[in-house]
């Protein structure tokens, strides 16, 4: 079957600009992708690449796309070069979602015709590459196009915001945003370090730990680092043990779960060592940021936390049945994608997720925009 193949880029501006051991980012740049059947059943993609991950950058995944034909075989779309992951990501959800829907009838979403039904999606979206037919983007019908049989429900309450790990800004700010957060129901956080000097991190460190231990009410909160890569070794142990004390701490109800990514990719081996010898567990990101270097640290003996970000893993029927097939303990993370990748991302996360850690997907609260609506042109 050939797939009508059509795509529209988009810009959405960060709330305020996302700091870490990388640089500062303020905007996210994407693609959204739809590939219609002969049938006329719409399935949706989204191409979100990060390539101070490895990923391919914005500019190569648009040059690629405009590379490719009007008319795709699913052939053409599993051959994509692993060079490419976030577009193997995109271009494989889009088809898998086409095959899959869950609308009344049978249909992930209609082509527009002229007095005929159009597809309404909500993506939140400021600024688009509009031209020819339009589409109302709303939510109400998103699962129609988008949505698996694994499906999960949108973060609105606090019993599912526990599911999901909210992302703190990086710095002082993040004891202001801990407690907006916490009365949302988030009780795992993320904080970025590796942006500030080490002894000022480590002084906000304690006070946000305490702060987590004076919120908790007989239950436990739990605190992730990510250091993206942006530590030394000496600085790594330090955490570490700084972590460590936490941990050992009687009857303290905030809990560190790992410390991720502590050091550049190139010290796999350090990692590995410093993973043995803590009590803080260690989690890969960068090392693992997509399945070619998921597969390669596991080769290499890693059986510690990976954490995967489906948008820019690559393949992701390579991606499940690598994970189904090794078991490994994997934590899944947003790569503040809109929510057409989101969904996609959450689909694999549910199979897939074998530890039921929380969720990295608590990034709704970076970007303005996520209850706008526009009229997103194809």
């Amino acid at each position: 079957m050939l797939y009508q193949f059509d795509f529209r880029t988009y810009q959405r501006k960060f709330k305020r600009p996302l700091q870490t051991s990388h640089g500062i980012w303020d905007i996210r740049e994407g693609i959204i992708l739809r590939l219609t059947d002969e049938n006329g059943q719409i399935g949706w993609g989204e191409i979100a690449p990060l390539s101070s991950f490895g990923s391919e950058s914005f500019e190569q995944a648009l040059d690629f796309c405009h590379q490719l034909p009007a008319n795709l075989s699913e052939e053409t779309i599993f051959s994509i070069s692993a060079e490419l992951p976030a577009c193997q990501f995109g271009f494989e959800s889009a088809l898998s979602n086409s095959r899959s829907p869950l609308t009344k009838g049978g249909h992930g979403g209609t082509a527009p015709t002229k007095g005929g039904t159009r597809n309404i999606l909500k993506v939140p979206l400021i600024k688009g590459d509009l031209g020819g037919y339009r589409l109302r983007l709303k939510s109400r019908l998103i699962a129609g196009s988008v949505l698996s049989s694994h499906q999960w429900r949108e973060v609105g309450n606090e019993e599912e915001k526990n599911r999901f790990s909210g992302l703190l800004p990086a710095g002082e700010t993040a004891l202001q945003a801990l407690q907006v957060l916490w009365l949302e129901g988030y009780r795992t956080f993320k904080w970025k370090i590796g942006v500030a000097a080490i002894e000022e991190e480590l002084q906000i460190f304690q006070q946000l730990v305490q702060a987590m231990h004076n919120l908790c009410d007989r239950e436990k909160a739990f605190l992730r680092l990510d250091a993206n890569g942006g530590l030394s070794y000496s600085q790594a142990k330090t955490w570490l043990e700084a972590c460590d004390e936490v941990k050992a701490t009687p009857d303290f109800s905030a809990d560190i779960e790992f410390l991720e990514q502590p050091l550049p990719i190139t010290q796999f081996q350090e990692m590995v060592e410093l993973n043995a010898i803590y009590a803080t567990a260690i989690a890969l990101d960068e090392s693992a940021a997509n399945l070619d270097r998921i597969q390669e640290c596991y080769s290499q003996g890693w059986r510690g936390i990976f954490v995967i970000k489906p948008a820019i893993a690559g393949s992701p029927s390579q991606l499940r049945k690598f994970c189904q097939t090794h078991n490994i303990d994997a934590v899944f993370s947003s790569v503040f994608e809109t929510k057409i990748g989101r969904q996609a991302a959450l689909n694999l996360a549910t199979e897939l997720s074998l530890n039921k850690r929380a969720l990295g997907f608590g990034t709704d609260c970076w970007f303005d925009d996520n209850d706008s609506i526009l009229d997103f042109r194809f």
